[in-house]
């Protein structure tokens, strides 16, 4: 089963303050006071909490009753899509003696390393069980448990159709991958297979900086390709800029989170990384009230979603035929 698998490694703006209900108010009184203290990794948001991503987890635990400065702390920490960082940034929230530690993506894995006490919980994690974060999905024993990013075998290969039906000009296809994170070479065979069954030349792209996208980008656009930008951290955090360099150069590119898609970029296709933050604040929850990350099972990705954005489109020159914007969830016009 696990071979017929492939993990994605890696992806709402706050509202008004809700009452707490009882059992949130009940679990202050039963710790006589004691206000939990929980540490968030953010490995891929540039900003602040007010990002969606960030902003669904403070949604999720205001809908459970806990609010912020009130009858629970929250420290936020921020990678800025600098996996590396990690390390150094769960030690200083270590130093804050947190109830819990929310570690998303890979930073999962620099948090288990840290400590193996302090209960974790992470977001969009690729192969908990390969990086041991975790015995199995369904009992994961130790101290950590999550949202881990779980898709088919065929997953790869759905990328590359729908560019190719997006932009049906194209005569080859990159994947641009960031050297910071580990790729699996099943990756790399599913996308190479998916490619050549569609005619297109397959190209691997290894960036480290931001700046060298431009260049790769330009070097597509003169060979009438197109772009895979997977969801990882590191690209995730300059959003903005690899749109840019997608729009300047007129490379037609699909994305892995709808970030981009809403940035300005032709088209996403990939789970809801808010929702996964959203749902994260129920594994928060049953851990203050004192259940046991290892007795929690894993859950894995239940919402994808393909957003198309038509202005985009336009600019590249490219008309989307009409049996694609009808398995769109969403078209930006």
């Amino acid at each position: 089963m696990i071979s017929r698998r492939r993990f994605l490694t890696g992806v709402a703006i706050g509202l008004a303050p809700m009452g707490a209900p009882a059992h949130a108010q009940e679990y202050k009184a039963q710790q006589s006071g004691k206000v939990p203290r929980i540490g968030v990794l953010v490995v891929s948001e540039p900003v602040s909490p007010t990002d969606p991503n960030v902003g669904a987890f403070r949604q999720g635990l205001r809908e459970l009753g806990y609010l912020e400065g009130q009858n629970i702390v929250v420290e936020y920490r921020y990678a800025h899509g600098r996996t590396e960082r990690a390390p150094e940034l769960v030690a200083g929230l270590i130093g804050l003696k947190p109830d819990v530690l929310v570690a998303s993506g890979p930073t999962a894995l620099a948090a288990k390393n840290a400590t193996q006490a302090i209960p974790i919980v992470f977001i969009a994690t690729g192969e908990p069980v390969g990086y041991g974060l975790v015995a199995s999905l369904a009992r994961p024993g130790g101290n950590a448990t999550g949202l881990a990013l779980i898709v088919d075998a065929g997953f790869m290969g759905k990328w590359v159709e729908l560019l190719k039906e997006a932009a049906p000009r194209i005569s080859r296809v990159g994947w641009l991958h960031d050297l910071n994170m580990p790729i699996s070479t099943l990756y790399q065979s599913d996308l190479q297979t998916a490619a050549a069954g569609r005619g297109l030349k397959f190209r691997y792209v290894e960036v480290h900086e931001v700046g060298e996208i431009d260049s790769v980008f330009a070097a597509m656009g003169k060979e009438r390709g197109g772009f895979i930008v997977p969801p990882q951290p590191f690209f995730l955090t300059h959003r903005d800029r690899i749109v840019a360099f997608a729009a300047k150069h007129r490379v037609p590119a699909i994305y892995g989170f709808r970030a981009f898609a809403d940035a300005g970029g032709l088209m996403s296709y990939g789970l809801n990384l808010p929702d996964l933050w959203r749902r994260a604040a129920t594994y928060v929850d049953k851990i203050l009230k004192g259940a046991k990350p290892g007795d929690l099972p894993v859950e894995q990705p239940t919402k994808f979603e393909l957003v198309i954005n038509l202005k985009t489109a336009k600019v590249l020159g490219l008309t989307i035929p009409p049996s694609l914007l009808a398995r769109a969830d969403e078209v930006i016009e």
